[in-house]
């Protein structure tokens, strides 16, 4: 019975010298060496410079405000160390979803979205809500989706800007034309709320066709306008693609400094064409600002601080 308990005695001990060193051997291991440990405490933020890859889904390239609206992302990313790839939607809905869902197979971060169109945005947003990516709107807004913030000068008030300037150019009740955007992009529709503020009972606006952004079309449409009302005095056109456009129409149909035309962006080439006098004006957005504010809401979002569900950029007007 003796030499039993003696055994079991002999037992207990060893099984205890085993148990303290097991301890000591785990006590001497670092705390962050357990997988998925804390992985979603939200101390991201100390790997920030380097190691986040914002996508950004943009509209076109094809216009110069959106050119140099990247470019001014591009600076701010290597400026905070971000990695930045940008896409060109080409102003196309279905390749603006495609090129969302090809951001998340790379493993953006975040997703940047300059929308081709406010209503056909909503499918990227959900796809890459659905992935559990944040979205921020830039310049256009969706009209649906989960987005984490808005970056943008506020059109409204940019299209009043225009609206008025023309006021004093051309005298109230005189007969002016309206060039609008892409029809259902947030832009044109609130350039045209904000010119029709103003315009209704100062201006006669006589004709509000769409020419798309684009100048070409721009031309094409305002040759029109002048063989069907030959009585304008003035042009609002929603971005300066446009407005250079009906410029050349006017010059070339013998009106140039007849007609008054103010336009949206205050684009290189805008500026300098009012500068020379051609184009009455121009409401300037400052793309380069609005570029820098989106990729650093980007970061702030990514460290997990509160951004504001709008960020405005201010407008200046360039006559």
């Amino acid at each position: 019975m003796i030499r039993g308990e003696e055994k079991m005695k002999k037992m207990w001990m060893l099984l205890s010298v085993l148990l303290l060193v097991f301890v000591t051997a785990c006590s001497m291991e670092s705390p962050g060496n357990e997988s998925g440990a804390d992985s979603g405490s939200g101390d991201s933020g100390e790997s920030a410079d380097g190691d986040f890859t914002v996508g950004f889904s943009i509209s076109t390239l094809n216009n110069p405000f959106f050119v140099t609206l990247q470019e001014g992302a591009e600076a701010k990313a290597d400026e905070l160390g971000v990695e930045l790839i940008t896409l060109d939607a080409q102003d196309d809905d279905a390749k603006q979803v495609s090129d969302v869902e090809d951001l998340i197979q790379r493993g953006v971060d975040v997703i940047l979205i300059n929308p081709t169109d406010s209503s056909s945005v909503v499918a990227a947003v959900e796809v890459a809500n659905g992935a559990g990516i944040p979205v921020i709107t830039v310049d256009r807004g969706a009209e649906g989706g989960d987005v984490v913030t808005h970056i943008a000068s506020d059109n409204v008030a940019g299209g009043e800007m225009a609206a008025q300037l023309l006021v004093d150019l051309v005298g109230d009740g005189a007969e002016v034309a309206e060039l609008e955007g892409i029809p259902g992009s947030s832009a044109a529709r609130e350039r045209g709320e904000g010119f029709h503020h103003v315009a209704e009972g100062s201006l006669d606006v006589v004709t509000s066709q769409t020419a798309n952004f684009n100048r070409s079309e721009g031309l094409t449409v305002m040759e029109n306008i002048l063989q069907s009302n030959p009585g304008i005095t003035g042009v609002f056109a929603h971005n300066d693609e446009m407005a250079l456009g009906a410029l050349e129409a006017i010059e070339a149909a013998g009106k140039g400094g007849e007609i008054v035309v103010i336009g949206f962006d205050a684009t290189d080439d805008a500026v300098e064409a009012v500068e020379a006098g051609r184009l009455a004006g121009t409401v300037a957005q400052q793309p380069v600002l609005i570029g820098e504010s989106a990729v650093d809401a980007a970061l702030k979002v990514l460290q997990g601080e509160a951004v504001e569900a709008y960020i405005p950029v201010e407008l200046e007007l360039v006559k």
